[in-house]
């Protein structure tokens, strides 16, 4: 079967992500009948690479098939696909997070492992009428969270986090970046107000700001109710905003390869001062018969 393009973006800032697999509606003017081949729910994996040489690039299941246009698209999600089972109705009380989320896990019979760096509880988390993908939904809207699948393991971080196993990938201006969509931004002209909040033990709500009043206000749970402990969290969200570097995206080819999490080493002879490494929040790869492009979102500066 003939593959006319293919589309995939990967997130730890969006909840799910996805694969678009565009097919032509017909080859040798004979209509292909997708839907006696494939079926919603069927498990997806795509590789894809040069000469033979494909890597792995995402997994997930068929979330829906259209067929406008002449073209037929199959549209992908990865594991989080499996989240979209209804709960039972309940009430849960002074649950901590990771055990939610193990909860929800256990209900849904998914096997899979959690990393979770949140030591928050939820005095109240009431399940009506929700699936388990609603629950993570409202986990990472609560905590502004980045909530994400790598091999089978679910991860649910503080912004930035940076894996004990994350790799680095060097581009260079003059070798590997095919075009750029940067703007490199100084500390002095950022304006941002952090919101760090917690609740004590007596329960009532502790508050840490940090930053320019009146600036972009950024909002967080806290893992911790110390004052101590959340001054320094507050100084280290917003050092994750404010910093000299570069903000935007570059794109490059399938090679080397790239993933959210990971750590962007770039180059630049031109301009030394603004070399540096940075956080991979976002990939959108794509192939079709133009050839294979990934372009990565850059978070902060690390290095």
């Amino acid at each position: 079967m003939t593959l006319d393009s293919c589309t995939i973006v990967r997130s730890v800032e969006q909840l799910v992500d996805t694969a678009e697999i565009v097919l032509p509606g017909a080859v040798f003017n004979k209509t292909i009948d997708i839907e006696k081949q494939l079926s919603v729910g069927d498990k997806v994996t795509i590789e894809f690479g040069y000469d033979g040489r494909n890597r792995l690039e995402f997994e997930g299941y068929l979330q829906s098939i259209s067929t406008d246009d002449d073209m037929i698209k199959l549209q992908c999600e990865d594991s989080l696909h499996l989240f979209r089972k209804r709960l039972n109705d309940a009430e849960h009380k002074n649950i901590k997070l990771a055990n939610l989320v193990n909860t929800i896990i256990s209900e849904i019979g998914i096997n899979c492992s959690v990393e979770c760096d949140y030591n928050v509880a939820y005095d109240k988390f009431v399940f009506y009428q929700a699936t388990a993908y609603d629950v993570l939904k409202k986990v990472q809207e609560d905590l502004k969270a980045n909530v994400y699948f790598i091999n089978n393991t679910l991860h649910i971080h503080a912004p930035y986090k940076v894996l004990a196993n994350s790799e680095t990938v060097k581009f260079d201006f003059a070798i590997n970046i095919e075009k750029s969509a940067l703007k490199y931004v100084k500390a002095s002209d950022k304006n941002v107000m952090v919101e760090l909040h917690a609740k004590g033990p007596d329960g009532k709500e502790i508050k840490q700001n940090l930053g320019t009043t009146g600036g972009e206000v950024k909002k967080f749970v806290s893992t911790t109710s110390n004052p101590e402990e959340m001054k320094n969290i507050a100084k280290s969200i917003y050092n994750s905003y404010v910093y000299d570097g570069y903000e935007g995206s570059i794109t490059g080819w399938l090679i080397p390869y790239c993933e959210p999490s990971y750590k962007v080493s770039i180059n630049d002879d031109d301009y030394i001062n603004k070399k540096g490494v940075y956080y991979a929040i976002q990939t959108k790869t794509s192939i079709s018969k133009d050839g294979g492009i990934r372009e990565i979102t850059l978070g902060r500066r690390l290095e």
